[in-house]
């Protein structure tokens, strides 16, 4: 790709910077730009320019934010439980547990977690405000649903030992198998989460 025009290359290289895209996908979207005779370019170009400058993270949450609001809108939501705490990595899952509809309840975005063999420690992510709102004494349960890897688990574990002086109820995600999913297809760890994970039949 040597031979191309130095724009066109500049873009492939910024689009393969992006999670999930590789060589050939940043190629195909770059051309596909490039075609285009409508004024998608220039839209996506001012939403980029815009992302960073019209956001910025709540100051109670760390959730993304208008860069005009000092809180996001959930935590700005009187009707919310502010005493119900759900710890998520990423503001990418407060958009994914929203969409169920079903916690009524605030949230606290870490920005990341644990990771001893990335450099990533307590200090790295929001750990620290975490445990400012938890000991203010509001909170009555804090739900840990970071993601079931071996960082997730590291870190909700990290967590529950750091607030087990606190009176407070900490739950962590269910796990098991996915609805419609047979068991010849589970993984051992799947499995042995479903089996400890059971419920009464009421």
């Amino acid at each position: 790709m040597s031979n191309l025009p130095e724009p066109i290359l500049n873009l492939i290289n910024a689009f393969q910077r992006l999670p999930g895209i590789g060589p050939k996908t940043a190629s195909r979207l770059t051309f596909f730009l490039l075609r285009g005779s409508d004024d998608l370019p220039e839209k996506l170009a001012e939403s980029l320019r815009s992302l960073r400058s019209a956001t910025h993270l709540c100051t109670e949450c760390f959730n993304i934010t208008l860069a005009d609001r000092e809180y996001c809108e959930i935590c700005a939501d009187p009707a919310r439980d502010a005493g119900i705490l759900c710890v998520v990595e990423e503001p990418l899952d407060v958009m994914m547990l929203e969409r169920i509809d079903a916690f009524r309840g605030r949230y606290h975005v870490l920005h990341g977690v644990l990771s001893p063999i990335e450099g990533i420690g307590p200090d790295d992510i929001r750990l620290k405000p975490l445990f400012e709102r938890v000991k203010a004494g509001n909170v009555t349960e804090i739900i840990l649903a970071t993601n079931p890897s071996m960082e997730g688990d590291a870190t909700a574990l990290y967590i529950k030992q750091q607030l087990a002086s606190i009176p407070v109820r900490i739950t962590r995600l269910a796990r098991g198998l996915p609805v419609g999913s047979d068991l010849e297809f589970a993984d051992h760890n799947t499995l042995l989460r479903a089996l400890a994970g059971r419920q009464d039949m009421s």
